[in-house]
């Protein structure tokens, strides 16, 4: 179960994206998409979420602290189907573990993904981290020295319709602030050790805390 400060920061709010500067403007929603494809492109260009998540969290100031939490939920359960397993390259006898977690910086859930992996291709003190621990998965693993894969990656919101650059500006009230959807990306990606082995499958899903900030308020002198 999540702590009340990550669930409020979750929650949507009916009058817009509740941080200053987000309002409802072609010039906002210019900014927003601009801002999406900017953290999409960083993801794809990184082989660990983990850390990329974590700069984007220190450079937009997210937490006093830019340090990435895994949230584990030991409850859901989803066992591998045949499409994972010949991703994975592993026959039907072998045991695939499964771990779910959201990340999080701060009160803040900047994503949460499905994670199938083979313990067997995982080192002992790996799978004891994994087991036991809320150690980020790709944090545990850094020792493998892995590569990352993206097989599908998805914008699941546009702040701006197709065609836009095209058609007159529609009006906006500016005091209503921005409506930002819960859920912004996803990935699904397979990762490999020793250039061509792969150990793991994520499904990962950004969520709209990426943007958690005020957008261009002023910097206050020293």
């Amino acid at each position: 179960m999540l702590p009340a400060a990550l669930l409020l920061s979750t929650a949507a709010r009916a009058d817009g994206w509740p941080y200053p500067g987000w309002q409802d403007s072609e010039a906002t929603r210019v900014k927003a998409l601009a801002l999406l494809q900017t953290v999409n492109a960083t993801l794809l260009s990184n082989s660990s979420a983990t850390r990329t998540l974590q700069q984007w969290c220190g450079e937009h100031r997210l937490a006093a602290e830019p340090r990435i939490r895994a949230l584990r939920d030991n409850n859901t359960r989803k066992p591998a189907d045949a499409e994972i397993r010949k991703q994975l390259q592993v026959g039907a006898s072998e045991a695939i573990g499964y771990r779910r977690v959201q990340l999080a910086c701060g009160d803040h859930v900047l994503s949460e993904a499905d994670n199938w992996y083979v313990p067997s291709r995982l080192t002992p003190e790996m799978n004891r981290l994994l087991d036991t621990t809320d150690t980020p998965f790709g944090t545990a693993v850094r020792a493998l020295n892995f590569t990352r894969r993206t097989e599908q990656a998805k914008l699941l919101w546009s702040p701006l319709p197709q065609g836009w650059e095209m058609r007159p500006a529609p009006a906006a009230a500016k005091t209503q602030g921005l409506e930002i959807p819960e859920q912004l990306i996803q990935h699904r990606a397979v990762l490999y050790r020793d250039g061509n082995v792969p150990f793991s499958l994520v499904v990962e899903t950004y969520r709209h805390d990426l943007f958690a900030f005020p957008l261009n308020q002023p910097q206050t002198a020293p």
